[in-house]
């Protein structure tokens, strides 16, 4: 009983050390990015990895002036948050009649939607950009959010389908024993029930948007209607990079995913590991 003690003991310090590497291993770079951010240029290339010699704001508000980043963090904000709303939308309803439904051609639309996944966008990028122009929807925002729309579908459906298929088919037996329609049983039971996997696609959908730029910087020319990405492409120059500023603008672009993150991630790691143990 001892020795079996002992080794699980070891097991569990080896883990332990394991965790804390890879954290350590993923926060660093974050940290040096914040620290960096409050030095001069001159800092950053004598003393890369010390602290800096004031914590001042001048980066972060150059950052936030010069490089507009109020303007294209709200533009990213209401791209992304459209983008979300439809695709959850769409994507849920298109899951539920895949995974719950029964008719004829139920898996051929799934394969369908997952086809999807395999077309990269530099493959639509110059048809999009030519239709979009014949109909006047290059250099706005709707431009944008159709194709996120369109690449953030197929995996939204995906993963819902399996959450919709997990269901126990006893809630769905009596909701029909009770007269409910199969608009009442989507959004009453249904719903409710898979939410975990709403927070969970509707984050990737959410994160995956925000930090796009080949779209965003080909379809958006007027600097009004940037997204932040394409803002921050800004501080990097052919012939001068000020790093300083530029990292104090990537602390501002990384800070919504972070809140995101820290907000919802009891309901990641539920819908990331629903399914796994059945009782």
């Amino acid at each position: 009983m001892n020795k079996e003690t002992t080794k699980s003991r070891i097991v569990k310090a080896i883990i332990y050390i394991f965790l804390v590497f890879m954290a350590i291993l993923y926060l660093a770079p974050l940290l040096w990015v914040f620290l960096v951010s409050f030095k001069t240029n001159k800092e950053i290339f004598t003393n890369p990895f010390g602290m800096p010699e004031s914590f001042n704001l001048e980066n972060f508000t150059f950052a936030w002036t010069a490089g507009r980043l109020g303007t294209a963090t709200l533009n990213s904000f209401i791209v992304c948050t459209v983008t979300l709303i439809l695709s959850l939308i769409i994507g849920s309803m298109a899951a539920f009649a895949i995974g719950r439904l029964r008719w004829k051609f139920s898996g051929a639309a799934l394969t369908y939607f997952l086809i999807g996944m395999m077309i990269p966008v530099h493959c639509v990028m110059i048809p999009l950009f030519t239709r979009f122009a014949k109909i006047g929807l290059s250099n706005t925002l709707t431009g944008l959010v159709l194709p996120y729309l369109t690449f953030s579908l197929p995996l939204t459906i995906y993963i819902m389908t399996g959450f919709f298929r997990s269901m126990p088919n006893e809630l769905i037996e009596s909701a029909c024993i009770d007269g409910a329609t199969v608009g009442q049983i989507f959004i009453m039971i249904a719903l409710p029930v898979c939410k975990t996997g709403l927070f969970v696609t509707g984050l990737m959908s959410f994160v995956n948007n925000w930090n796009e730029l080949l779209l965003a910087m080909v379809f958006i020319s007027d600097d009004n209607k940037k997204t932040l990405p394409v803002a921050l492409s800004k501080f990097v120059g052919p012939y001068n990079t000020n790093y300083s500023q530029m990292f104090a603008a990537i602390i501002v672009a990384v800070i919504p995913t972070i809140i995101v993150y820290c907000a919802f991630s009891n309901q990641i790691v539920d819908g990331l590991t629903a399914g796994a143990v059945k009782g």
